[in-house]
């Protein structure tokens, strides 16, 4: 009976000395929760036993059980490594369509060669899906797919309007708008310029020429003359040619304020601009011609697009309440509703799980969002290595939802959380396994020593 007591208790200390060395070995594996090893007594018992004197049976082993706190947190400079602060659990499958679902709290998560989210043993990470506002549509597991980022972005979309608001320095110097020379600074008083993209994501550059016109009567003081390049190429401004008026008297302005009696057409040479107005307070009162669209980019003097490209493409230039005041010129909207192919630039995921791509051509696309799973009993789950597990029935199901809701923690982007190992602790309890070990041996040394005896009486 002796022999089976001192048995059970080396097995016991063997079994706490496996468990300590696994957590120490573990220590700084990403996502590791340690586990600790549970013991109960032994007792034989019958109806007709003596409770009182019974010694017992020895020790056995009742569980290895994990411990699911809380990991401290490590932060990277990888934007598609995760932490989770909280509770919850990654959902990761083997294959792309499997339903057979793993749940992990190591979130050292990378791209593959096809673009999808994966962990270190090509586990895909499931994701919720989103509409185009980021808004999951299901919060189900079994609607749960592979996140891809894409490389590229969108089809170029071509621009039709251009946005613009600025102020227009009153006390600048008047010239002559049938001077102007886009090459020569002396001849125009500002310019700005903007980025817009033809039918094929083609890049080009319009700037808009201001100029405030010369000898201009006293009511018409306000005028100012817009004309417009594409890539250094003359655009003309579609519709009735624009005009601004001056006095008669060729331009002395020999006639009474208010007095107008004349009109000089706003050319430079064959370069036909606009004219855009304000009132004696620095307020925009419209423009000649009311809309401001460019002629055709394709067949305006050089075509200034590409081969292939939309030569019907026209730019409509509005706008947007500009200012004529005693201030310095300042561009304080410059906007365009186009785009080109986008390149990926940045992966951001949010606290809420949300994974947005960022993209060269200024999109940003929401792709998916993290699921997360959590469990009635934490202690059932099923160990399946490299940190993951699967659900059981001592677990219960998997119930799915999104980070930050209910008792689902928040992910925190560009950090992992490490193992929740004590090494001090670790340590403390090695030795103690090491002297129950001990112990356990010497009581069955003692026991043996005792039956020896015995068979030597004569």
């Amino acid at each position: 009976m002796s022999f089976n007591i001192a048995l059970s208790g080396i097995e016991a200390a063997q079994k706490d000395l496996n468990t300590t060395a696994n957590n120490i070995a573990n220590a700084n594996t990403i996502g590791f929760k340690e586990s600790r090893a549970e013991f109960a007594d032994v007792y034989a018992n019958s109806i007709f036993s003596n409770g009182k004197t019974t010694v017992g049976g020895g020790v056995t082993t009742t569980q290895v059980a994990q411990q699911f706190h809380q990991g401290s947190l490590q932060f990277t400079n990888n934007a598609l490594d995760m932490a989770i602060s909280g509770g919850g659990y990654f959902v990761t499958s083997s294959d792309q369509n499997s339903q057979d679902l793993t749940f992990t709290r190591a979130g050292a998560f990378k791209v593959d060669s096809e673009g999808f989210m994966v962990d270190s043993a090509g586990n895909f990470l499931r994701t919720f899906p989103v509409d185009k506002n980021g808004n999951s549509t299901s919060v189900s597991l079994t609607t749960t797919e592979p996140v891809r980022i894409p490389d590229t972005a969108g089809r170029p979309e071509q621009t039709t309007k251009i946005d613009l608001q600025m102020n227009l320095n009153v006390a600048e110097d008047p010239k002559d708008p049938a001077a102007f020379d886009p090459e020569d600074p002396e001849t125009f008083n500002n310019s700005t310029s903007i980025t817009f993209y033809d039918s094929l994501g083609e890049p080009h550059v319009m700037t808009t020429y201001f100029v405030k016109p010369e000898n201009a009567s006293h009511n018409d003081g306000n005028n100012w003359v817009a004309f417009y390049a594409v890539d250094g190429e003359p655009v003309d401004v579609a519709g009735p040619q624009a005009q601004y008026s001056v006095d008669a008297d060729d331009g002395a302005g020999g006639e009474p304020d208010g007095v107008v009696d004349g009109n000089r057409d706003a050319l430079a040479g064959d370069w036909k601009g606009a004219v855009i107005t304000f009132d004696n307070v620095g307020g925009y009162t419209g423009s000649t011609p009311a809309t401001i669209n460019t002629e055709a980019l394709g067949v305006t003097g050089a075509n200034v697009l590409g081969l292939g490209a939309d030569g019907t493409q026209a730019l409509n230039i509005e706008f947007d309440n500009p200012t004529q005041f005693a201030a310095p010129f300042e561009v304080t909207k410059l906007s365009q509703d186009g785009s080109t192919v986008g390149r990926l630039t940045n992966v951001e995921i949010g606290a809420d799980g949300l994974i947005n791509a960022s993209y060269s051509n200024g999109s940003t696309i929401p792709l998916s969002r993290v699921a997360l799973a959590r469990f009635q009993n934490e202690q059932g789950l099923t160990q399946v290595g490299n940190t993951s597990w699967r659900s059981s029935l001592d677990s219960g199901p998997a119930l799915a939802g999104e980070a930050n809701s209910g008792t689902l923690g928040s992910i925190r982007s560009s950090a992992l959380e490490q193992s929740n190992v004590d090494l001090t602790t670790e340590l403390v309890d090695l030795i103690s396994a090491q002297r129950n070990f001990q112990a356990n041996s010497r009581t069955l040394e003692v026991n043996s020593t005792l039956q020896q005896t015995i068979l030597q009486i004569q």
